[in-house]
């Protein structure tokens, strides 16, 4: 039993000491410039890097330029959007057009039919009947007023009734106006039901609240008219993003539920208040807008080109990132047949798609050789 214990002590001794002897090496591999796997080397065989396809490369100058991104919409200014409404209810006679139809100004829309309407216009010719009478009282009275021969108090009871008769036809005239009833034609007498409504704006029918036979209300919207001719992006920039945002600057932007194509416009006008949501609105105008079938609501996805810059660059295919942190791997000795490569934290800034920009090299080199093909590869495994 006892020499089964001094056997075992022996043999851990033995590993001990191995073990130790190892580290030691192992430090003194490493001041001698040797490259343990336990120090983050990786070592890829020659064989393994033909057969991946991986390739080297190198860190180059190229300019950049950064963006900001931001989300909108397509709109457009508030004069050129129309909501056609009644003054008065009435139910609908006609209504010929359907949304996406296009109209001018001044176009008939809608015509609308109500009782109503007679009696406002007959009231308007019976006042304007009465106001006939009495102005001829006021200028009889005025004129006896003036020869003393009437008294004061009868030429300003009859002024008085005159001027407030004045007032009620005056009102109803406003009234018939706004309805689009001419008072021309009831002065021959032409009493209608009926009134239409014409566009205030020339553009397309986006939306039709109504059906024939239909009552509507009075201010209930009947359609909608938008005018396409100075759509534009109505963007939200984060309030940390503003600062670099200035007029004129290029805008690259993107329909993501219609197409993978990008369109461009320039920065216009930038919002001078801070919203609830902690962005700031940002105005701009669509290049080349009639080549392109855009509509008014369209959602965008723009980036919005604040300046250039030049940085150190590398493939973007060299860049890993793990845990949202970007690592490179760089070639640190390349000897018996194999590649002895450390894998390196990195900054990356712009990028232009195929190539990404550095803020700073770190512990990296101009002349060091980069791991651009194949990198995610080697760091997953």
């Amino acid at each position: 039993m006892k020499n089964r214990i001094y056997i075992i002590g022996a043999a851990l001794c033995i590993l001990f000491a191995v073990s130790c002897k190892e580290t030691s090496n192992g430090n003194q591999l490493e001041d001698n410039g040797s490259l343990p796997d336990t120090m983050g080397y990786i070592t890829i065989t020659s064989e393994q890097f033909k057969n991946q396809g991986m390739k080297l490369g190198v860190i180059s100058q190229r300019t950049f330029t950064e963006s900001v991104k931001a989300n909108g919409f397509i709109d457009v200014p508030p004069k050129n959007r129309a909501i056609v409404s009644a003054i008065m209810g009435g139910f609908i006679k006609r209504t010929p057009l359907l949304i996406g139809d296009k109209v001018t100004r001044g176009q008939a829309l809608v015509v609308l039919e109500n009782p109503e309407f007679v009696a406002l216009q007959q009231e308007y010719l019976e006042v304007q009947a009465e106001l006939n009478y009495l102005k001829e009282a006021y200028e009889r009275q005025k004129t006896l007023f003036d020869e003393n021969i009437s008294s004061e108090k009868g030429f300003l009871r009859t002024k008085s009734e005159y001027d407030m008769k004045m007032a009620t036809f005056k009102g109803l005239e406003k009234q018939l106006d706004l309805l689009n009833i001419s008072t021309t034609s009831l002065n021959s007498g032409n009493i209608r039901s009926t009134v239409t409504l014409y566009a205030p704006i020339g553009g397309s029918i986006t939306n039709v609240h109504i059906s024939k036979g239909s009552y509507v209300s009075p201010n209930t919207p009947i359609m909608e008219i938008i005018n396409g001719d100075h759509m534009h992006l109505e963007l939200s920039v984060f309030e940390r993003d503003v600062m670099k945002i200035k007029k004129g600057q290029k805008i690259e932007f993107m329909i993501p539920e219609a197409s993978d194509e990008r369109y461009e416009a320039d920065v216009h006008l930038v919002g001078t208040s801070i919203n609830s949501d902690k962005t700031i609105k940002v105005h701009g105008h669509i290049k080349d807008k009639d080549k392109h079938n855009f509509i008014t609501g369209m959602f965008v996805s723009t980036h919005i080109n604040t300046r250039e810059v030049e940085l150190p660059s590398i493939p973007s295919e060299a860049i890993v990132t793990f845990d949202n942190e970007a690592f490179v791997l760089r070639l640190m000795e390349e000897k018996e047949n194999n590649y002895v490569f450390k894998k390196i934290k990195v900054d990356p800034g712009a990028s232009n798609g195929d190539y990404t920009g550095l803020n700073h090299l770190g512990p990296l080199t101009e002349d060091a050789s980069i791991l651009v093909k194949g990198a995610f590869i080697v760091m997953a495994e």
